[in-house]
C-alpha cells in the first residue's frame, strides 16, 4: 500500500493490516527500531544512512498509528505530518466514520435531506461559526483542513462536501 506523494503507507512501513490492535502495533514497532536502531548500525556505515531513513520512517509510523486520533485521520486520507493537529476536526471524523459504520450494519438508505440535516446536526455540535454558506465549515484559526458545502444544480447528483487541505 502507497500513499499519495509515492512513500510507503504507515501500515507498510510496520508490515501490519490496516484493522491491527493496538499491541500490534506496539509489537511490530519494537521489533522494527531494535532491528533498524541507528546505534546498532554505527560499525557499518553503507547501511548506517538507510538504518537513519528507516528507523525515522517507523518512529513516524508508530507516532501516528498510536495514536487513535491521528490514525483516525489518516485512514480517512487526510493526515498531513506537517499540519497541526486538529482536535475539534479529528472528533469530527471518528463521529463521521462512527455514523458510516452504524449506517453500513443497519443497510439503510438515506436520502439527501436527511444526510443534510444528520450533517448539520454534528457540525453544530462542534460549534462550526460558519455554516452552509459557500463558507468553510471547519474553519477557524487553528485548523488547516477546509470544507465547503457545494450544490450544483446543473447536476442532479445533489450536493457534496468537499474537505481539503490549504496552506496559510
Amino acid at each position: 500500500m502507497e500513499c499519495s506523494q509515492g512513500s510507503p503507507s504507515y501500515y507498510s512501513v510496520l508490515g501490519i493490516r490496516t484493522d491491527s490492535s493496538i499491541e500490534e502495533i506496539r509489537r511490530a514497532y519494537r521489533k522494527l527500531a531494535m532491528k533498524w536502531h541507528p546505534d546498532k548500525w554505527t560499525r557499518t556505515p553503507s547501511v548506517l544512512g538507510e538504518a537513519k531513513r528507516k528507523f525515522q520512517q517507523i518512529q513516524e509510523a508508530y507516532s501516528v498509528l498510536s495514536d487513535q486520533r491521528k490514525r483516525t485521520v489518516y485512514d480517512a486520507g487526510l493526515y498531513d505530518p506537517n499540519e497541526e493537529e486538529d482536535e475539534g476536526f479529528s472528533d469530527f471524523l471518528q463521529e463521521m466514520i462512527s455514523l458510516m459504520a452504524n449506517v453500513k450494519r443497519e443497510g439503510k438508505i438515506y436520502n439527501r435531506e436527511e444526510l443534510q440535516s444528520m450533517l448539520m446536526e454534528m457540525v453544530r455540535d462542534f460549534e462550526s461559526p460558519q455554516l452552509f454558506c459557500g463558507a468553510s465549515i471547519f474553519d477557524n484559526s487553528r485548523s488547516m483542513k477546509r470544507g465547503r458545502w457545494e450544490t450544483n444544480s446543473m447536476v442532479d447528483r445533489g450536493s457534496r462536501i468537499h474537505v481539503y487541505g490549504t496552506s496559510s
